[in-house]
Order: C-alpha cells, then structure tokens, then sequence
C-alpha cells in the first residue's frame, strides 16, 4: 500500500449489461432494469453505455450514475434468504446493473476509487439508493428496503475517460484517495447511524462524493433530521 492508500487490487468484469425500456409492474413503468448482456466491445461516455436506457433520468443515470455495478457474490446471499428469488437471480443482471464481477464488494470499495477498465477511465461517486423499482422487479413489497438494509446495493460510477470496454477485460485500480471510506461505512452511516454529526461533517467534505448525497449530507447537519426514506423505497401510494 502506498501513501495514498493505493492497494494492488484488479478484478475481471464477468459481463456487461445494457437495456432499452420496457413496461415494469402492473402500470407498466418505463424501465431499462431488465437488461442483457452484451460481450462488446461496448462504447462509454459520460452518461454510461451507449444504447443503454433508464425510465426516470431524473434519479438514474446521468454523468454521476453512468455505470451501475453489482457484486455477483451477492446472488448467493440473496437465494439463501429469500429461496423465492432463485428464479429471477438465475437470469442476471436481476439488479438491473451493468457491470459484474466476483471479487469486488461494498467492504473493498471506496469513495472516489478510481479505475481503469480497457481504454475507460471509472471513478466511484456513490453506493446505489435503493427505489421502489425493486419491489416492481421482484414482486417483494420491502425489496427496496432489504438491499438498503443488507448494505448489498452495488455502487456507481462516474466516467473520467471514455472509449471502449468489453467483458473479461480488468477493472485495475490506480488511484484510492479515500481509504478511510469504505462504501459500507457509507452506507452504515446513512441508514444505520444518520445522524453521527462528526461522520457526516467529514463525508460533506470528500470531493469525490456525489453532489447529491454531499446535499443529503449536509441537510441532516443543517436540520437535525433524517429526510423521508418512504416514497423512494415503495413509491407513491
């Protein structure tokens, strides 16, 4: 480890995945979570995959959502809790992600990691909000609120440097300016201790943190409060 905190660290990309919209749920929602693989080479810009789709770009996607990545080990957890979503876990990417390793998790990723995958150049801007589009996905009415509680929510990108990718390439770290915070540290202190007022004043300052979350963070420290978590994980009743 170096003094930035650099560690060796490099993990093949399983697959990739990319979506068009399609109806979601009973009112048929515009979605692009049901994706599919595509071997590649796969071209990245600033907003992610070409050819890949979200149904609220107002919540998804975007510069500071481009590429969304989830940790296949968790399918395993998963099927063991809930046997019912073996089904649906059988045909990945069920969380409606691009990108897919073995070996990578919110305990080993950190705010502000930066990656090189083939000629794109990723750096992490947050863990994934879970929202109500996963109780449509798998037809669980408290999806949402699992993946938040499980700390399993898969995390994005923002992209520093276009270009191409293709799956088996590697995801190789090269810069890790923020060891101190591990994606499940985040995670812990929005949703388990919310109002750790030293923690949150330390997060609102990484410049690496995404601008939404920095003014997530710096409400609770200007209110004193947790902002309402309902209508993201269930949806408007």
């Amino acid at each position: 480890m170096d003094s930035r905190g650099n560690v060796e660290l490099r993990v093949a990309i399983d697959l990739l995945y990319a979506g068009a919209l399609s109806p979601l749920g009973p009112r048929g929602v515009p979605s692009g979570i049901r994706k599919r693989a595509v071997s590649g080479p796969w071209q990245v810009t600033r907003t992610g995959l070409v050819g890949d789709r979200q149904g609220d770009t107002r919540h998804h996607g975007g510069p500071e959502k481009a590429l969304h990545h989830y940790a296949r080990e968790h399918y395993a957890s998963w099927r063991e809790e809930d046997p019912g979503l073996t089904d649906l876990l059988e045909l990945p990417p069920a969380f409606g992600e691009n990108l897919s390793t073995i070996g990578l998790t919110e305990e080993d990723v950190c705010l502000g990691d930066t990656y090189a995958l083939g000629e794109v150049l990723l750096q992490v801007s947050q863990a994934r909000q879970p929202c109500w589009r996963l109780k449509l996905r798998f037809e669980r009415g408290d999806m949402a609120l699992r993946v938040q509680s499980s700390g399993r929510t898969g995390w994005y990108y923002r992209v520093l440097r276009e270009g191409w990718i293709a799956a088996g390439s590697e995801l190789v770290l090269v810069d890790r300016p923020r060891p101190e915070w591990p994606l499940a540290r985040v995670l812990e202190l929005l949703y388990r201790r919310p109002l750790e007022r030293a923690a949150l004043a330390e997060l609102a300052e990484v410049p690496e943190l995404t601008p939404s979350w920095r003014a997530l963070v710096t409400r609770r420290l200007e209110t004193g409060r947790v902002e309402r978590w309902d209508e993201r994980l269930y949806g408007r009743s």
